[in-house]
């Protein structure tokens, strides 16, 4: 009987954890507006800080518009793209350079750079290179890119080197070493790399978009109202991010906990 009330209570007290935390978390966004409204109707200057009532009316006005619906979409498919490509392209090069020393020493240098340039300098970059609606696929590729990279090569590196004998022991080859035991021990760091390079490609995406002025996309309209003084439609768009980036999030987190596996790293999710 016990050891079945275990695992209930471990659960009850899970879910108290989160429903204080969503509780701090529902407190905080309050205190933020009424710093934020407050702060508005003491400065009296729409153009320069509107009310969220005015932020919240231009949000819905822009909610009924096709083009709002577009420009969304546009820009979560190029969001999920330049991911997508990053994730891919960095998990492959992580386990190659965290296996290899040679090819370590190979990445490390570019890897370093690349962490190291500027956003803005990234995209002026790509602008040279590409047309202005591939600009942010690859900025959020190339920022996204050394941050998986280099979870994973930790990762492969902070492998039990005992579990490795072992496996040695028993005859595991070299690919099935590396299938059963080091590809699990990365499991963790790919996913606080996945989860860090998502929150980043959000962000590069948007300040790509402001930048190329691209046909579509959030931050299109967010320079196009910015030009036009429409002080509260920049907020209403910046929310339209926010949220963006908040969902993708949410959906990343929902997915590895639907995996069979989740439980192992509850910790990391």
């Amino acid at each position: 009987m016990t050891g079945s009330t275990l695992p209930h209570k471990g659960s009850q007290n899970r879910t108290v954890l989160r429903l204080r935390n969503l509780f701090i978390s529902g407190a905080a966004v309050l205190v933020l507006l009424v710093i934020w409204w407050t702060a508005a109707v003491l400065m009296d200057a729409a153009i320069i800080l509107p009310p969220p009532p005015a932020v919240i009316r231009e949000l819905l006005g822009l909610l009924q518009s096709n083009d709002f619906w577009i420009s969304v979409w546009v820009t979560l498919l190029r969001g999920f793209t330049g991911f997508i490509i990053s994730l891919s392209v960095g998990t492959v090069v992580g386990i190659a350079a965290g296996i290899s020393l040679p090819l370590h020493a190979l990445f490390k240098p570019l890897i370093a750079i690349i962490r190291t340039t500027p956003i803005m300098s990234v995209i002026l970059i790509a602008l040279l290179w590409f047309k202005t609606g591939t600009v942010p696929v690859f900025s959020s590729f190339l920022i996204a890119f050394p941050v998986i990279t280099q979870n994973i090569i930790v990762g492969i590196r902070q492998t039990d080197q005992k579990l490795l004998q072992m496996g040695r022991a028993y005859g595991l080859d070299s690919t099935r070493r590396l299938l059963h035991i080091s590809v699990p021990s990365v499991v963790p760091y790919l996913i606080s790399g996945a989860q860090t390079a998502l929150g980043l490609t959000w962000k590069v995406v948007v300040a790509a978009e402001v930048l190329s002025l691209p046909n579509w996309g959030v931050g299109s309209e967010m320079q196009l109202s910015q030009m036009s003084l429409e002080t509260a439609q920049v907020f209403a768009w910046t929310a339209v991010a926010i949220l963006l980036s908040a969902g993708s999030q949410w959906l990343l987190s929902l997915g590895i906990h639907s995996m069979p596996w989740s439980r192992l790293y509850a910790d990391s999710v």
